[in-house]
């Protein structure tokens, strides 16, 4: 088997510090196995990660939209929100939509860490994934208006970010654009581009 013919799923962060493997194995893949469906327990197990994330005064702002197999016209409409751009992740067994409430169920004003809570949130779901043999790639390529509108988003939530969720699939299968980021190296800013020990560093 070569490398083009599926997406390795463990394709560690060349890390200059140790760090747990779920996280030195987490990454973005596009080659999904469209003919394998995500199990139900695997998704409820990722959300009951999501489920346990911190966020300010535990007012849990994180919501997701689930689209699988069990409702194939519903899926098929959250693929038509997908820009043109993220056309491969029409063959995503699962697509999962973030939003966040805005603001505080406990005295209803703003809540400026919603996004960030909804964040923290992704994570935990997004490592989950990874311990479950799952892919799990985040987009921003998508119509948050269309999606909206399709599926009763209400007023006082922000849709945040598209997910492909599904198990390793064929390189091959990808569009010619999209093969080389299947295999190329894994890069990152060092540490120093971006902690400030003590007080802010201009870079």
């Amino acid at each position: 088997m070569t490398v083009e013919d599926t997406t390795p799923l463990e394709r560690p962060a060349p890390a200059d510090h140790p760090v747990h493997r779920l996280i030195a194995a987490r990454w973005s893949p596009r080659a999904l196995d469209p003919d394998r469906p995500v199990e139900r327990e695997k998704l409820e197990s990722i959300f009951e990660a999501a489920r346990w994330a911190p966020s300010c005064f535990n007012d849990q702002p994180w919501n997701f939209l689930v689209f699988t197999a069990e409702n194939p016209e519903a899926r098929e409409k959250a693929r038509e929100c997908l820009s043109e751009g993220n056309a491969w992740a029409h063959k995503a067994p699962v697509l999962i939509f973030s939003v966040a409430r805005k603001n505080f169920t406990h005295n209803g004003k703003p809540n400026r860490f919603a996004e960030h809570d909804q964040g923290m949130a992704s994570v935990l779901a997004a490592l989950e994934a990874v311990n479950r043999g799952l892919c799990f790639h985040q987009m921003a390529g998508f119509s948050r208006k269309k999606l909206a509108e399709y599926f009763g988003v209400p007023e006082g939530y922000e849709v945040m970010a598209a997910v492909a969720v599904g198990y390793p699939g064929k390189i091959a299968d990808l569009p010619p654009d999209k093969r080389e980021a299947e295999t190329a190296p894994r890069e990152r800013e060092p540490q120093t581009a971006f902690v400030h020990y003590n007080g802010w560093r201009p870079r």
